[in-house]
């Protein structure tokens, strides 16, 4: 006897959700439903957009780990929104799929939830205040994300609670193994490869009959993160992704360059917070999961001292992992998001470029967020869950929103970065603690100037300081023409610490600074970059400075696509401590940097000579 369970329409906050085997109105009874496209796009279909028919049910999806310790495989908690005609008409479409470990609430911000960051580098600080998420959202409903966008256009909408969030079993792990095999299992069950219970801990299967086996995901900043750690297990039936800001390296989020940087806006948060922020699951397996994870596994391996790379922070980072993907993938991104900062995406792309993935990226001038416009995930997910040869393989490989376009209107390149894109390096001559230049030109004898860390000026204050003893800025002449930049800058300084550790922050400025009230950020800052100088020779080694010794540092700053306007000049500024994203030591460590042994490589299209005329030479 077949004891999987066909589930049938529910009451739902007061609703009942009825089904009618008639279709909606001007369709006979004869006609079944089905989905309709136009230009390469799927269409909202008129029997597929009365909510009130649309048939909602949740359940649990069976996975092959037990994170939780109680001796049973978790189980994920799912939620299935689909067109009544799935249940009248037989009607198999495929699965637009959104997983999350928000769904169920978060933890509040209390005093101390962050890591005090106030204290010499190095060093350690106080132990920080530890909270608990109160659990909400009721059965069935996980979320309503999506479903008005896609159910219309003959998808069906399934959320899921992340490992040890909401209803779902097990603990987070924050980029740990989990949360990859955690939506595999449920892609693996929407293809019909492994149970799915009508109980969490009940017997009773239920299959997704109603699935054609085709599966797309998307889903924004950790929702994002978690259809990149679903493809990177290489599961049939994932056919297309699109990840809307991704984290994709939990290192690349925490650290840079073997510095410790908190994202932006969220001073002093580490993976241990974002653990304690996510955990909404079992209030009975919250103190196994946080002694395993939380205190042993994130506390010896996280590292807020030398802020190295390490095997804790390389599982945690999904470029390690790509190799069996397969899923075609559309990115999106904004220049300016300096929370999960652009590199995430750029990474990845030009990771899945290279192993002959379909790809296409999206990135607007805005920050943190941003979907890519309807339009383009409508062709990308007709092509891949309905097999409509709509082209989109030839489209364009990068659209990125101009300046002053509105976001639903990029405009279209070839690739990112621009192929018309080339490196043209940039020198330094002195002029400290005034304003030196930045020209094409190598002039000897330079010599030698002095900084003086301190992280109670913020850097939009240092940018528009004509003098100051706490930052070296060189900035062009005044630009004649427009320069368009596309791609990653590079920066090489050669410095001396007076201390054996210190923060170094570069920041890449449109000048004179804007501080009129519409201004935009694309107005003041270009990109910006951090770095450990003790990492200067590896990230997974670092060493103390010898006080006055110069050393050569080299990374990359924030991978952009952005025109400077005529009559702006391009500055770029070297200082220590930045206020809103490192730790703050106490002032009065003395950073040296040797101007003739320092350089910026600037990716400029149309070259050297483009530049060139725009500077005026």
């Amino acid at each position: 006897m077949n004891k999987s369970l066909r589930l049938k329409p529910i009451l739902l906050a007061g609703t009942l959700f009825i089904i009618n085997v008639f279709l909606s109105i001007g369709q006979g009874p004869t006609t079944k439903a089905t989905p309709i496209f136009k230009d390469g796009e799927a269409q909202i279909v008129p029997a597929f957009k009365n909510p009130l028919k649309w048939i909602r049910h949740d359940l649990w999806v069976e996975t092959t780990f037990d994170t939780d310790g109680d001796g049973k495989l978790d189980r994920m908690h799912v939620a299935v929104t689909r067109p009544e005609q799935t249940e009248s008409e037989g009607l198999k479409l495929p699965v637009v799929y959104i997983s999350s470990p928000y769904f169920a609430g978060v933890a509040p911000n209390v005093e101390g939830l962050f890591w005090n960051v106030k204290h010499e580098l190095g060093e350690t600080t106080k132990a920080r205040t530890h909270v608990e998420v109160t659990r909400v959202g009721k059965r069935p409903v996980i979320s309503h994300s999506h479903i008005a966008k896609w159910v219309p256009r003959g998808y069906i909408v399934v959320h899921s609670s992340s490992p040890g969030t909401g209803l779902s079993q097990g603990a987070p792990t924050v980029g740990g193994n989990n949360e990859s095999l955690a939506p595999k299992a449920v892609i693996d069950w929407l293809c019909g490869r492994v149970k799915g219970y009508t109980e969490p801990y009940g017997d009773k299967t239920v299959e997704a009959f109603w699935s054609t086996g085709k599966v797309g995901m998307t889903g924004t900043s950790y929702n994002g993160t978690i259809p990149l750690a679903a493809a990177t297990t290489g599961v049939e039936g994932l056919e297309a992704i699109i990840p809307i800001a991704p984290n994709t390296s939990y290192y690349h989020y925490y650290r840079s360059n073997g510095l410790v940087r908190s994202p932006g806006g969220y001073l002093g948060e580490d993976i241990d917070v974002l653990y304690d922020f996510i955990h909404s699951g079992d209030e009975s397996k919250r103190a196994y999961n946080n002694a395993k994870i939380r205190d042993t596994e994130m506390k010896n391996g996280m590292d807020r001292i030398t802020g190295d790379y390490n095997d804790f922070w390389a599982k945690r980072d999904y470029l390690n992992h790509m190799k069996p993907m397969k899923a075609a993938l559309l990115m999106s991104h904004g220049f300016n998001d300096w929370n999960v900062m652009p590199e995430h995406s750029y990474r990845i792309y030009k990771k899945a470029k290279a192993m002959g993935l379909p790809t296409q990226i999206y990135y607007h001038q805005l920050g943190h967020g941003g979907p890519p416009p309807t339009k383009m995930m409508n062709r990308w997910f007709t092509r891949y869950l309905h097999g409509v040869e709509n082209g989109v393989e030839n489209d364009a490989k990068a659209w990125i929103v101009r300046e002053e376009d509105e976001i639903s209107e990029p405009t279209a390149y070839k690739d990112y970065p621009n192929p018309e894109a080339s490196n043209v390096t940039l020198h330094l001559t002195s002029g400290g603690p005034n304003i030196g230049a930045l020209i094409p030109t190598k002039l000897k004898k330079q010599g030698k100037e002095t900084l003086i860390d301190d992280y109670s000026f913020s850097g939009a204050e240092l940018a528009k300081a004509s003098n100051s003893n706490h930052r070296l800025l060189y900035v062009t002449p005044k630009l004649t023409k427009d320069v368009h930049i596309s791609g990653t800058p590079k920066i090489t300084v050669n410095l001396a610490s007076s201390k054996p550790a210190a923060n170094l922050s570069v920041w890449l400025v449109s000048l004179p600074w804007n501080e009129q009230e519409d201004a935009v950020i694309t107005d003041n800052i270009i990109t910006r970059g951090w770095a450990d100088p003790q990492n200067h020779k590896s990230l997974t080694e670092s060493k103390p400075l010898k006080p006055g010794k110069f050393y050569e540092v080299s990374f990359n700053l924030m991978p952009d696509d952005q025109i400077i306007k005529a009559g702006q000049q391009i500055g770029l500024m070297i200082f220590s401590s930045d206020k809103e994203f490192t730790l703050h030591p106490k002032a009065g460590t003395e950073l040296t940097v040797d101007l003739d042994k320092t350089s910026l490589t600037l990716p400029v299209v149309g070259g050297t000579s483009t530049l060139n005329k725009a500077l005026g030479n």
